[in-house]
């Protein structure tokens, strides 16, 4: 009996139970709610292939399909003081900052990063929502400025990547000071002569808005990224009024002046790289490459055809008659 109800039994019922599906194989879309195989939404760079939604996507993802073969090199950026007011509300800082370590594999909110996008040679800096909103603080100041650093040693454009709610509440005036000290980094590439190209994805808020965000020399959007300083709730419950359709995103801005383009994610790499060498001065990318040609084969001499009898014999009558 035991060997039935310990054996028998569990076998029988697994052979025929229901198998449980892993969460992570789908994504459902935030938009149409339409559910995504998480290969093929990973491939489309999170964008749902339905209707077109673009959903937050990681600054380590974003650069490998940005990147010439998703190849990159990290640049180190200097680490600030992990606490510096000794914040508290419902959790302490460090204990969020432990919490968003471990959730995004990141240790901050900004990854800088430098290679070639179509044998173009850049600087880039992204922006990480999923790291407590992308808060602006100390670390992301120093990414910035670091990253303008590299790129005017290397004589690079820097090309950013922006996605934040603001200011990091839990640094205070210290997180406000960045606002400043970013816009002196951007100053630093324009006496460079440096190209700085910021690319706004959804949302783009508060104090980023407000510096660095908005201090390109050309500013190019994602479809229906939220871009704002305050957001559309807080405006109507201050003015008390209705506010148009689709406030505050991208294409109402590029209508209204303050956008350049706004670019589909999967066609950033290209426009990036036309924009990047018309500003630098360099030719348009080869958009492929023909294999060399291989060398000719050396022709080879053809070889001295062996005399014949009747040669030689002829040969030898010559030297008797000399003799």
């Amino acid at each position: 009996m035991n060997w039935i109800s310990n054996y028998v039994r569990p076998r029988i019922n697994s052979l025929f139970s229901r198998r449980e599906v892993p969460e992570n194989l789908w994504t459902k879309c935030g938009e149409c709610g339409t559910m995504l195989f998480h290969r093929e939404f990973a491939e489309n760079q999170n964008v749902c292939a339905s209707c077109d939604h673009h959903m937050a996507i990681t600054p380590r993802e974003r650069f490998t399909h940005l990147f010439d073969g998703g190849i990159f090199t990290e640049v180190d950026v200097p680490a600030p003081i992990d606490d510096p007011l000794q914040f508290k509300d419902q959790k302490k800082y460090p204990e969020r900052m432990k919490s968003a370590r471990k959730g995004t594999g990141e240790r901050e909110a900004m990854l800088v990063a430098e290679g070639e996008i179509g044998r173009t040679p850049i600087v880039a800096a992204a922006q990480d929502f999923s790291f407590m909103g992308g808060s602006m603080g100390m670390y992301v100041g120093n990414a910035i400025i670091a990253a303008a650093e590299r790129a005017v040693a290397l004589k690079r454009p820097l090309v950013l990547f922006s996605a934040a709610g603001g200011a990091r509440m839990q640094e205070g005036i210290l997180s406000l000071m960045q606002m400043p000290r970013t816009t002196v980094a951007v100053q630093m590439l324009k006496e460079a002569n440096l190209p700085y190209i910021v690319v706004l994805t959804h949302p783009t808020t508060g104090g980023v808005t407000a510096s660095y965000a908005m201090l390109g020399d050309v500013h190019i959007a994602e479809p229906n990224a939220l871009i704002c300083f305050a957001g559309p709730r807080v405006i109507e419950q201050t003015i008390r009024e209705k506010l148009p359709e689709g406030f505050q995103r991208a294409e109402y801005l590029l209508d209204h002046g303050m956008l350049d383009r706004v670019t589909h994610r999967k066609d950033m790499k290209d426009e990036l790289v036309t924009i990047l060498r018309m500003l630098t001065g360099q030719p348009p990318a080869v958009k492929g490459d023909l294999p060399k040609p291989e060398p000719e084969a050396e022709a080879e001499a053809p070889a001295e055809a062996a005399p014949s009898a009747a040669e030689e014999a002829s040969a030898e009558v010559e030297k008797a008659d000399k003799a």
